[in-house]
């Protein structure tokens, strides 16, 4: 009976009560009316149930000489940061691939900034993480650092801190999620900035500096709502995924940490037949691509990443069978599909990420090739283009590239790992269509001297289109396939056996 305890195990209690949000019921309040949730709300919802181990949970501001220890230990609970141990997904993989860890900034807390203890935990974590192997889930909300720790007289400018670079650190080692709503400046900004992936919320606003550290620096006086708006952080591939509100953003991180936790048993799929008529007749048209990736994955396993940048890749995840792999796309309906210098920089980095954590790659390749021109030029193509070729040098996992319809030049080559023989399979569609150019352009340059002979504009129209409908024949999949130049040509109905089939074959990492 409590009647029972003993005073210090009573006192203990009561300590560690004044954490919670029970006994911080006005700051719960106050999150609450602007419709966010509380640090340990996320927390809760995060981590399986039962399952999180806390690590710094009786911390506090230091901020002992100017403030009252009573009122330290309620009004900043932790110094601003839960962390722990847990598992995530447990009931869909498994106990043992679930281990993972947790960092919730508080903002209720002095903002969410980051003090003297709240690093040490954050080292902690962090060096946790790297011993034990543990994913991290980290939500970021919180204005940078704090120059009110009056305890701390060791230091001048505090920049001997290792946080930034322990997190940093683990890229290519561990999954990191970065979770973002409300404001996240500076120190907290450079966190999110680091992560392997980033979600944030539509009431989310990201910045390297806050409004008194932009107003410090002499550049003006400005609204925290003026910086690094969701709708900019979207369109410049700062956020990959966009959630409505954090109940939202912390289900797309469960799903998205699941592909690096391995399998599941239980999945469902739509039938495959219509993938037979999902390219169109006429090979000028377009048609949504995306259609083709859910048909293609487990119902509802598809997720997407950085939607609106970069438009002329899509990647994302999607299971086949249960098991996680990595997508790469073209779209033709952007740009008819040619890879631009974004979307190229965008699927490199991509790809790096999920080859450190052996998830093999399918590619869905419809392209005319590399987008060209002064414009593109402008934009660095050289450089940003060519990454993809140095990633792919470099991949480890397994690819299954699958030729939709148009693979064409450097562009094609880039998107299978740098060449056709990169994959571990190569199949086409019965639409492909093969060749070191696209074939207008091969017409109009290696038939110049015909058509320019040809003086009336009807003639050399229907000479141009006899020439383009020849080249075709020529370079149809069944032909180059034929020559050896790609592994098979298959039934779009057999594309999901297809793929899986390549891959129990394929040594994996």
């Amino acid at each position: 009976m409590d009647s029972e305890i003993r005073p210090e195990l009573q006192a203990l209690r009561e300590r560690i009560a004044r954490t919670l949000d029970d006994a911080r019921d006005a700051a719960r309040s106050k999150r609450h009316a602007r419709g966010y949730r509380t640090a340990r709300e996320n927390v809760a919802d995060l981590a399986d149930e039962g399952s999180f181990q806390e690590y710094g949970q009786l911390a506090v501001a230091a901020q002992r000489s100017r403030r009252a220890y009573a009122d330290l230990q309620t009004s900043t609970a932790a110094d601003g940061i839960i962390t722990g141990t847990c598992t995530i997904n447990a009931a869909l993989v498994g106990p043992q691939r679930a281990r993972a860890g947790i960092i919730v900034n508080d903002y209720a807390v002095l903002a969410g900034t980051q003090g003297f203890f709240h690093h040490r935990k954050l080292d902690r974590i962090c060096e946790l993480a790297q011993e034990q192997s543990l994913p991290l889930v980290m939500y970021t909300e919180g204005g940078g650092g704090r120059p009110g720790d009056t305890d701390v007289s060791t230091q001048i400018a505090g920049l001997n801190i290792k946080s930034f670079r322990s997190w940093a650190a683990l890229s290519g080692k561990v999954p990191r999620i970065a979770v973002n709503n409300g404001y996240c400046f500076a120190g907290n900004a450079a966190l999110f900035g680091c992560a392997d992936f980033c979600i944030a919320t539509r009431s989310s606003w990201i910045g390297m500096a806050g409004p008194a550290m932009i107003e410090g620096g002499g550049m003006g006086k400005h609204e925290p709502t003026a910086i690094g708006p969701i709708e900019v952080q979207e369109k410049n591939g700062v956020v990959d995924i966009v959630a409505d509100d954090e109940a939202h953003a912390t289900r797309i991180a469960r799903q998205l940490l699941s592909y690096f936790q391995g399998s599941v048993a239980t999945w469902e799929s739509a039938p495959q037949e219509s993938l037979r008529d999902a390219i169109p007749e006429d090979r000028r048209w377009g048609y949504p691509v995306r259609r083709i990736i859910e048909t293609l994955a487990d119902t509802g396993s598809f997720l997407e990443l950085q939607r609106i940048y970069g438009r002329g890749i899509i990647t994302g995840f999607l299971r086949l069978e249960g098991k996680p792999i990595a997508l790469i796309a073209n779209d033709c309906q952007q740009l008819g599909g040619a890879v631009d210098a974004v979307s190229a920089e965008k699927a490199a980095r991509f790809l790096q990420i999920c080859d450190a954590f052996s998830l093999p790659v399918l590619s869905l390749t419809d392209t005319p090739g590399f987008m060209v021109g002064p414009d593109s030029e402008a934009q660095g193509a050289v450089r940003r283009m060519s990454s993809l070729f140095l990633v792919g040098s470099r991949l480890r996992v397994p690819v299954v590239a699958i030729f939709l319809r148009k693979a064409y030049g450097l562009g094609a080559m880039a998107m299978t790992g740098g060449s056709f023989v990169a994959p571990v399979y190569a199949a086409a569609w019965p639409t492909g269509e093969f060749g070191g150019m696209g074939l207008e352009g091969a017409v109009r340059l290696g038939y110049k001297k015909e058509l320019e002979a040809e003086e009336d504009p009807v003639a050399r129209e229907q000479l141009f289109q006899q020439l383009v409908a020849r080249m075709y024949e020529v370079g149809k999949a069944s032909e180059a396939a034929s020559y050896l130049e790609l592994d098979a040509v298959i039934d779009p109905a057999d594309t999901r056996a297809t793929i899986l089939r390549a891959l129990a074959a394929a040594r994996t990492v």
